[in-house]
C-alpha cells in the first residue's frame, strides 16, 4: 500500500524512478541511483528490497536490473515521434542512393520515411522486411520493389524468421538502411527479440554500406536484451538534437556520423 504522507509519496516516486532508470538502462547501480535521486545509499537498498519483494525488479551485484523489460512501443505509436527529426534523416539517406543501385530498407518508421523519400526515383531497386515501406512504394512506377517475406510481427509491422533469411541470403545490397530501437557504440543495434537482431546482422553482412537511422533519443538506450553486432565500417545518421556526449563514443570507435539537418 502506498504511503499517505509526504514521504510516503517520496518513497513511490522515487521508486518508480528506479524502476525507469533500470528498465532504460538495462542495470541501475546503487551509487548511480543514490547520486541521481540525492538519498543515501542504504535508502536506495531499502527501494531495491522493496521493488524486489514486489517483483518489479530484479538484485544485482552492487545494483538492479529490469525484470519486464521496457514494452515494445508499436509502430503506430512511434509513426509520429519526433517527426522532423526523421524526415531530416530521410532526406539525407535518399539523397545517398544511386541509380541502378539495389537497396535494403528494414522495417520501420524511419526507413518508412525514407522510403517515401524515394517514391519517385528511377532505375532504383528496393527490398525490405516492412509493411511502411512497401505501401509507400505500392505506386512507385520507376522502383522495383522485392518483399523478403517471412513472419509478420504485428507490433514492428516488419517481418523477421526463416523465410526472410532464406530470402536475404539469395541476395547482395549496395546499401541497407536500418532502424533501431536503441543503438550503443559498445554493443550496436538493440531491438526487443533475438529474430530481430539475426535478421538485422545477416542484412549488413549482405551489404556494402550499412546506415542506421536514428533520431538522437535512441542513442545509447537499452531498453531491451537482444543486440545485433556491428560490422567494422558504418555509418551512424541522427539528427541536429544529438549532443556531444551522446556522439563521442561512436567517435570514439570510430564509427561514421553524420547529423541530418
Amino acid at each position: 500500500m502506498k504511503g499517505r504522507g509526504p514521504k510516503g509519496r517520496g518513497a513511490d516516486a522515487r521508486r518508480d524512478e528506479i524502476v525507469r532508470l533500470a528498465t532504460e538502462t538495462g542495470l541501475a547501480s546503487v551509487e548511480e541511483l543514490a547520486a541521481r535521486l540525492g538519498v543515501t545509499q542504504s535508502t536506495i537498498r531499502r527501494d531495491l528490497a522493496h521493488l524486489k519483494a514486489a517483483g518489479l525488479l530484479a538484485r544485482t551485484y552492487g545494483g538492479a536490473m529490469a525484470v519486464v523489460t521496457h514494452p515494445e512501443a508499436s509502430l503506430r505509436q512511434r509513426i509520429g515521434e519526433a517527426f522532423e527529426a526523421k524526415r531530416a534523416i530521410a532526406s539525407w539517406a535518399a539523397a545517398q542512393v544511386r541509380p541502378g543501385e539495389t537497396i535494403l530498407l528494414d522495417s520501420g518508421s524511419t526507413t518508412g520515411a525514407l522510403a517515401h523519400e524515394l517514391r519517385n526515383a528511377a532505375d532504383l531497386t528496393v527490398a525490405t522486411t516492412g509493411l511502411t515501406a512497401l505501401q509507400e512504394l505500392v505506386g512507385a512506377t520507376g522502383v522495383h520493389v522485392e518483399c523478403l517475406g517471412g513472419t509478420l510481427r504485428h507490433v514492428s509491422q516488419g517481418f523477421v524468421g526463416p523465410l526472410a533469411e532464406a530470402a536475404l541470403s539469395r541476395m547482395t545490397f549496395d546499401r541497407a538502411f536500418l532502424g533501431a530501437d536503441g543503438v550503443t557504440a559498445e554493443d550496436g543495434i538493440c531491438e526487443a527479440s533475438l529474430q530481430q537482431t539475426r535478421l538485422k546482422e545477416l542484412m549488413m553482412a549482405r551489404s556494402q554500406h550499412v546506415y542506421v537511422l536514428v533520431h538522437a533519443a535512441k542513442l545509447g538506450r537499452r531498453p531491451f536484451h537482444a543486440w545485433a553486432r556491428m560490422p567494422d565500417r558504418w555509418t551512424l545518421v541522427t539528427d541536429a538534437s544529438a549532443t556531444d556526449d551522446l556522439l563521442e563514443p561512436f567517435a570514439a570507435r570510430g564509427v561514421e556520423t553524420v547529423i541530418a539537418i
